[in-house]
């Protein structure tokens, strides 16, 4: 299973997003991948799995599937997405 944030570092909301991923490496002793979505890798990913708001939350099994989403602010919580990751 793979959790990512794809968000834009430049933007409004890329401090809540930063400051998530420190609490979130803390609390739980993982990170979590991000991605920007102005990047190719980016835009690609937002393509297959239809993300148009960001930041988004997305936890993807090891096949690709979508096991689960979270769009805008404010971020879920901690142990939500750590379930996933």
């Amino acid at each position: 299973m793979k959790v990512t944030i794809i968000y834009r570092p430049v933007s409004e909301h890329a401090r809540d997003v930063e400051e998530y991923l420190r609490d979130f490496s803390k609390q739980t002793g993982r990170s979590l991948d991000t991605l920007d979505p102005d990047t190719t890798e980016g835009s690609e990913t937002c393509r297959v799995y239809d993300i148009v708001e960001y930041p988004t939350v997305i936890a993807v099994s090891d096949d690709g599937q979508l096991q689960n989403s979270w769009r805008g602010l404010p971020l879920p919580t901690i142990s939500e997405v750590s379930y996933y990751a």
